[in-house]
């Protein structure tokens, strides 16, 4: 898979969140022993929402950071938009949300349409990455805040063989025994040590225009969230 490049990437990606949607959100809590929650919970910090803001949560998924938003500030307006429909299909189930049809390298909103933009592990599945940040810069209003949260290429440490053994082992084994779909759960670790590093990460959005850039790395070097302002 990580030999595919463009649209057929983009297609094969699509395909595999369509498998694994009803299965989702488990396996994240799974992964993360349940640290995710609190991960969303600190990007709806960053994003210094008030309940007049205008949102979007963009490769929503089944919709956790929208509703981590909505459980803060109950009157903020949010879009939850990805272009899997399978995967806000299961959302839909957990409750309604506007949910919005989207590629996020080519976002059917406006300029300067939202107040905030976050995410939760989708930049690293984007074919182009420094489109994705600047479609995310072009819909943000001027004084607009970006949140990031993903996954990053883990620096070596002393930890660094516990951390491939859970991401090419564990992670997999789970994922194949609890949605059948093996092959996406090593998706997670190529796509991981193929991404960015944080720090590079920075830089692009730096690129696309962001102002005040900054990240923290979580669980061991292999998360991190990132924020800015336009």
């Amino acid at each position: 898979m990580t030999q595919l490049t463009g649209q057929e990437r983009a297609t094969y990606v699509q395909n595999m969140f369509t498998q694994i949607a009803k299965r989702y959100d488990f396996m994240n809590r799974l992964m993360t022993g349940f640290q995710d929650v609190r991960w969303r919970r600190q990007v709806i910090r960053l994003a210094r929402l008030t309940n007049d803001t205008l949102l979007l949560d963009l490769g929503t998924g089944t919709g956790d950071l929208a509703r981590e938003a909505l459980s803060q500030f109950p009157q903020v307006q949010v879009t939850a938009a990805d272009f899997t429909l399978e995967m806000m299909r299961v959302g839909q189930k957990a409750g309604p949300l506007n949910f919005s049809s989207a590629d996020a390298l080519n976002l059917p909103f406006n300029n300067s349409s939202f107040d905030a933009v976050i995410s939760g592990f989708l930049m690293r599945n984007v074919v182009d990455l420094q489109k994705g940040i600047d479609e995310q810069f072009r819909v943000l209003k001027n004084g607009g805040r970006v949140v990031i949260l993903d996954t990053t290429r883990p620096k070596k440490n002393i930890l660094s063989p516990f951390i491939w053994i859970h991401m090419h082992f564990i992670i997999p084994t789970l994922g194949g025994l609890l949605t059948g779909v093996k092959e996406a759960y090593r998706y997670l670790p190529d796509t991981t040590e193929g991404f960015v590093t944080a720090e590079e990460l920075s830089v692009q959005m730096e690129k696309a225009g962001f102002k005040n850039v900054n990240f923290q790395r979580l669980m061991f070097g292999t998360i991190a969230i990132h924020w800015g302002e336009k």
